[in-house]
Order: C-alpha cells, then structure tokens, then sequence
C-alpha cells in the first residue's frame, strides 16, 4: 500500500512515533503504541485532524481495538 506507507512516513515526520502501520483503503487500517486507551484516543484526533481527514468534506470516526 505505497499511500498508506507514504502517510505513515509523514506521521512518523511529525512526531507520532507510535504508528508502527498504515493501510489506507476505504478505511484506514492503524496500529499505534500508546500508554493507555486515553492516550490512543488523543493520538488518533491529533492525527485526523493534521493529516488523515479534510474536515470540509469528510466526518470520522474510529474503533480502537487492543491487541495482546
């Protein structure tokens, strides 16, 4: 998924070190490293709001779910 790769790259440029994968597609497809829930959650709406999603033409939402 070279825009997925391309868009993590950028992240990782701007400081989110905890994107460790990207896949974007009809939806984007993250795995982050984060401290807690709370901490994800933060990190994701920071994330949307500086690079994944235009907020004159598209909403999002997400669904976080940990892995052991």
């Amino acid at each position: 998924d070279p825009q997925g790769q391309t868009t993590l790259h950028a992240l990782g440029s701007m400081g989110f070190t905890g994107a460790k994968s990207l896949r974007i597609g009809k939806y984007f497809d993250l795995a982050l490293e984060a401290e807690s829930r709370a901490k994800a959650e933060e990190c994701i709406h920071v994330m949307c709001d500086k690079l994944l999603h235009n907020p004159v033409i598209e909403e999002y939402s997400f669904e976080i779910q940990e892995v052991a």
